[in-house]
């Protein structure tokens, strides 16, 4: 058995790293024709993209009602963005950032955490939460429209001049296709590391905030990766903050309508702590001269090592994680 999972993992990788490459060629390509700029598309389209695996599996969880895997999944992916997927890109190559990034999108990612937070120190993410929290999607997503039409003119005609490399169909099969090869190369890794670590013994909540947390966010890894590789800094960033705040206006609020989510004292006291101070550490990071550099890049990998470190330790220990 244990040979049958890692054939499953081994073959999930190659799935996803060619799914990574199709849907960064696509996005691209379609931002070109679209006249939008590369940082619009890593926030919406390729952010929901990356995120379809959380989507899936969590809505999935919820309705099998175990709400305490699709609680840690979220928040472990949100942490695994930044202290692994943004800290990866950057290592590979500084990544600049956009001022608009500081003045709206990341403020937007920490007030989203806080939101959770909030709504969570009853112990309980109700389904009327779970209407508030899409109700500030829905305005996200509103506010990320305005901002499309709102990019200049100019930048608009770079964008066209910079002539597409596919037809406007064939970037759409490219997307698509790399879609799917993402979440279904993310799906064979998760289950043949879920099932590994099942048949260690680990708990629920340790599994989601860590295998699930860390084999969800693939995606978003191999996205970064390959364009990080090209020097496609608004791709990376954009990718990671839009994908952090999908995860919880959207998909968190999704499965808290479906079945309210338990939330554990142990996930009040370190896990939302944790995921917020990983966010919000990107306010200085970003204004240290507009850029994310290696050794920043290298600081957040270290802290998401500490993170996970201690999350093993705790299951080990057997301190009641879940």
């Amino acid at each position: 058995q244990l040979l049958l999972l890692g054939v499953i993992f081994v073959v999930g990788l190659v799935v996803l790293y060619y799914g990574a490459e199709g849907t960064l060629h696509g996005a691209v390509s379609i931002a070109q024709r679209l006249g939008v700029s590369r940082l619009v598309i890593g926030l919406t389209l390729v952010a929901f993209g990356t995120s379809c695996p959380e989507l899936s599996l969590d809505i999935s969880a919820a309705l099998r009602g175990t709400t305490a895997l699709a609680f840690g999944d979220l928040v472990g992916s949100n942490i695994a963005n930044i202290g692994l997927i943004l800290a990866v890109g950057a290592i590979i190559c500084p990544l600049k950032v956009r001022m608009r990034l500081l003045r709206a999108e990341v403020p937007i990612a920490i007030a989203a955490s806080l939101i959770v937070l909030g709504l969570s120190v009853d112990g309980t993410l109700s389904r009327q939460d779970g209407i508030l929290m899409l109700a500030a999607f829905v305005l996200f997503v509103v506010y990320s429209y305005r901002a499309a039409r709102q990019e200049s003119a100019e930048v608009k005609e770079d964008l066209r001049d910079a002539a597409a490399e596919m037809t406007t169909k064939r970037s759409a099969v490219y997307l698509t296709a790399g879609l799917i090869g993402l979440v279904v190369g993310a799906q064979l890794m998760v289950y043949a590391a879920v099932e590994f670590a099942t048949l260690a013994g680990v708990s629920e909540l340790i599994i989601g905030l860590t295998i699930v947390a860390l084999g969800t966010s693939l995606p978003e890894l191999a996205t970064s990766i390959v364009a990080a590789r090209r020097g496609d800094a608004d791709i990376v960033v954009g990718n990671v903050i839009g994908s952090n705040i999908f995860n919880l206006l959207l998909i968190l609020a999704i499965v808290a309508v479906i079945a309210p989510l338990p939330v554990q004292s142990t996930s009040l006291r370190i896990d939302l702590p944790a995921m917020i101070a990983f966010v919000a550490i990107l306010v200085p990071i970003m204004l240290r001269g507009m850029v994310i550099s290696r050794w920043e890049g290298a600081l957040l990998l270290s802290g998401y090592v500490a993170f996970l470190g201690w999350q093993i330790y705790a299951a080990l220990a057997g301190h009641g994680f879940g």
